[in-house]
This record gives C-alpha cells, structure tokens and sequence, in this order.
C-alpha cells in the first residue's frame, strides 16, 4: 500500500511540474446542396473535453492555440478560459446541444461562405450557449490569417477568430434564443487562396461530405441532471487510453494502405469477462508481446467490461502496473510533449481506480488490465525511439551483416490506437562468419566463395518470432486474439 500511494505521489509531483458590425441582407448563393454530417463518435464529447481541460497549464494559462481565438477576440479568449476551468474541476459540468444537418454554400461574394446548420427545441437554447465548430482533424501546413464570421446568432454578430497549425476546434459565442435554432455563418476568407483553404477544411476537399460539426455548449445548472449525450465512465477510460496512445506511439500515414487484421489467422481468442481462466490471465498479465487496441463494434455502445481476479494475481497486476508506470514516466520525459503526456496517463490512472488495495472492483480490474497491456507497448515502442535520440550509433564495418532492423506497418484505423504496429525485419548480406545459420547455409556459403556461383547466396531471414496479441473491444465484450509468429525477434542465415 505504501509503495502505490508512493508511486502515486510522484505520479503527481511529475504532472504538476509542468469589435460589432451590422448583418447585411441576404446574398444569392451557388452550389446550394445540403448533406449530413458525418456521425458523432463515442470518443467524439470525450475528445472535446479533454481538449478543453489541455487548453490550460497547470498554472491556469490559456494555450489556444486548439481553438483559433487570439488577441483579436479577447472576450472569447476569456471564455475559452472560463471553459477550461470548468473542464478541468467538474470534468464533465457542461450541457452539450447537437446539430442536425449541415450545408455548406459558396456565396456570390468572391472571398465568402456560408455556413447552414440547425438544432433541435430545447430549453438550453435560452442560455447564452458556446459554438464550437470541430473540424475532423487539427490544422497542419502552415499559418492561417484571420477569419470573420457574421452571424444574427452569434453575440455582437461579427467574431475574429485565428487558425493556426493544430486548431482543431473554432470557438465562437452566440445569442440566447428559444424553439429551434437555426444558424447562417457568413465566413469572410479575405482572399479566393484562403476561401478554398476554408473550404478544404470544412469538406476534406470533397464539396459533398461536410466534415465540421457544430456543437453548443452550455453551463450546467447545479439542480439539472446530465444531459443524454454525456460519455459514460468505461468510455471516458477507454477514449482517454486512445488519446494517449495515439500522442505517444507511431501512428500510419495517410498515404499508406492498412493492413486488415481479420484477414490473418488466430487461435480462438481469449474473452476478458468475470469467466476468465486464471492461467489465461495470467499468460496474458506477464506476456511482453506487441499489442494494438481495436474497438469495432458500435461507436455509441456503452462498454462495461469486468475481470475477476483472485488476490494473487491482483497482487501480480500491481507489481507489473508499478514497474511500467515508472519505466513509461521515465521514457515519456525525453518526449517534447511530455507535460501532456504525463496528464493523460494521470488521468487514466484515476479512471482505472485501481490504487485502493482494499476494494478492487471488477470494472477497476479490467481497466488496470488494458492500462497494463498500452504501458508495455509504450515501453516496448517508444524506448527505442528515446534511446535514438539520446545517441547516435558509432559507424561499424559490421552494419552491412545480417541483423534484425524495425518495420512498422500500416493496420486499420481503429477507434483506439495505435493504428501501427513494428513487426521488425531482417536485412543484411550473410558472409562469412555467418549468422545464427545452420550446416546447409554454411555449405552453401564455401560452395558459391569457391566458384558457384549459379547458386542461391544464404539469404537473412527471420528465424525466431513472437506473437501480436490484439484486444478487440465490440458490443458483444472485449476479446484477445494471439497472431502468432508476427514479429521477427531475431535473424540468421539460411
């Protein structure tokens, strides 16, 4: 118990470380198609927060950068701060209002747009209510200028906002209203080169797929329940566990096809529920092999899932949990994000509420479980990378020789990462002295150095493996598939 609340302890001492215009009439419009947004997804509201709660340090400084307010827009700046704050204390103390159709229009000013959507009757509406514009993923390639948006909706009507790489979200505030609300967005892009960067990311690049989704936000009420569209506990876990793997581990590139996982064979996969066999478990607890997280059943599924495991094995999971928690802080502090990195992995820490040793329940040991499994992957990719970068390796004559080097992959883009795996690969010429090779390739070898050259040279080859276990959540439960033989652990030649 001492050394959990000890460990805990410096879990928490590393995280602490670190103007109005008018709205003129109606302009004529071209392209006036409408389309439906894409879906919102389960980690879609956990996301949002927890952006909001990294929109301020620990000291209580605004970093915006996320949410496209600036100078120019001081009193959203103050908001973002008020949201932030209320993020962070209440986790989850804000009523949230969802669109229903969204249309984007090209007006026939030459630098404008308009942006259409709607929400529903609600009394929330007669509060003064956030809009949040999410784009689908964060702005990169460089500097956007500022952008105005002119709306009857919004307060004071005209609102600057500035864009810059990593904005994700557009935050603007709006006017009180009652019944159903219906926004028109006028967005003056300043110039036809940004009006069609704009559009890029509004779209994706594709006119009939809108990619923003709008989003109201309001203060909850003290005497209000929760509002139908709050994450639950076991999604809040399992979204914080994306986020942090995915800022942490490699992810695919875009110009890269995945590879499908349920194109490969498997063993009958071993199901993590109260039924559990303690020797699978246990296999499983102290396995060092690779592990990637793939959650395909439906994204608006509620997944609770238990463990039921006896104290010995609970005392193991502690052990294993205390030793990668300190090896993955100790990794995460050459990384340069690593302040955000640290409050992630304190945030899946409270989620998982495994440090109580008297009462363990089964949803905490669950938790604890997959909190295991992504801390030995951090340990296993991310290590490498820190070690690189600490120092280079001394030139050799022996590079050239047959030796394991790494090879990550592409695999599907799940809803928790990584969305890579390193499945290494041996490379190198096998000369003599040869390699972790056999009689034959030795043969071989003085057969083509003395003239055979008509033969086929010893090759570098894998010759030991370990297997990729992939945790597969859906909503029929949460299943681990062992691929044996996926990862080369170590060459020779053959």
């Amino acid at each position: 118990m001492k050394k959990m609340l000890l460990l805990y302890a410096l879990l928490m001492v590393c995280f602490m470380g670190q103007t109005q215009a008018s709205v003129t009439g109606p302009p004529t419009y071209s392209t006036p198609a409408a389309h439906v947004p894409p879906s919102i997804t389960a980690c879609f509201l956990e996301d949002l927060l927890a952006a909001l709660r990294e929109a301020s340090g620990e000291d209580g400084r605004v970093m915006p950068g996320a949410f496209g307010t600036c100078a120019a827009a001081a009193g959203n700046l103050a908001i973002l701060s008020d949201l932030a704050m209320e993020a962070r204390e209440a986790g989850g103390g804000l009523e949230r209002l969802h669109h229903n159709q969204v249309s984007l229009l090209e007006t026939d000013e030459e630098e404008a747009l308009m942006l259409n959507f709607g929400f529903p009757q609600s009394p929330l509406l007669q509060q003064k209510p956030v809009l949040l514009l999410a784009l689908e993923n964060p702005i990169g390639g460089g500097h956007l200028d500022q952008i105005t948006f002119t709306s009857p909706s919004l307060h004071r009507n005209t609102q600057v906002v500035c864009l810059s790489e990593g904005t994700q979200y557009i935050l603007l505030t709006g006017q009180a209203a009652k019944g159903d609300q219906n926004w028109r967005l006028f967005i003056d892009t300043k110039s036809p080169k940004m009006k069609k960067r704009m559009k890029e990311l509004l779209t994706g690049g594709n006119m009939l797929k809108i990619t923003v989704t709008p989003v109201l936000l309001f203060t909850r009420q003290e005497d209000s329940s929760p509002s139908v569209g709050d994450s639950s506990r076991p999604i809040s876990f399992l979204c914080e566990l994306r986020r942090f793997l995915s800022g942490v581990l490699p992810q695919r590139r875009p110009d890269t096809p995945p590879l499908r996982l349920d194109t490969l064979r498997a063993p009958p996969p071993v199901t993590l529920d109260p039924s559990s066999s303690e020797s699978e478990l246990a296999y499983l607890i102290n396995s060092s092999a690779p592990t990637v997280f793939s959650f395909t059943g439906s994204t608006y599924h509620v997944h609770r899932g238990e463990l039921a495991m006896p104290q010995g094995l609970l005392d193991e999971v502690r052990r294993n949990l205390e030793l990668n928690l300190a090896g993955a802080m100790e990794i995460l502090r050459d990384k340069a994000d690593s302040q955000r990195s640290f409050r992630r992995l304190q945030r899946l820490w409270e989620l998982c509420a495994f440090s109580k040793l008297d009462s363990v329940s089964g949803e905490s040991q669950y938790r604890a479980f997959l909190l295991l499994k992504a801390l030995k992957m951090v340990g296993r990719e991310v290590m490498p990378q820190s070690r690189a970068t600490r120092s280079q390796p001394e030139p050799s004559t022996r590079t050239s020789t047959c030796r394991l080097k790494s090879l990550t992959v592409s695999l599907q883009s799940f809803l928790v990462g990584p969305n890579t795996a390193n499945i290494n690969n041996c490379h190198g010429l096998c000369t003599f002295p040869l390699v972790n090779t056999k009689d034959h390739a030795v043969l071989l070898n003085w057969h083509i150095e003395n003239g055979g050259t008509q033969e086929r040279a010893p090759c570098c080859v894998p010759v030991e493996y370990e297997s990729l276990e992939v945790v597969d959540l859906n909503q029929h439960g949460t299943h681990l598939y062992t691929h044996p033989d996926m990862v080369a652990k170590k060459c020779g030649c053959r």
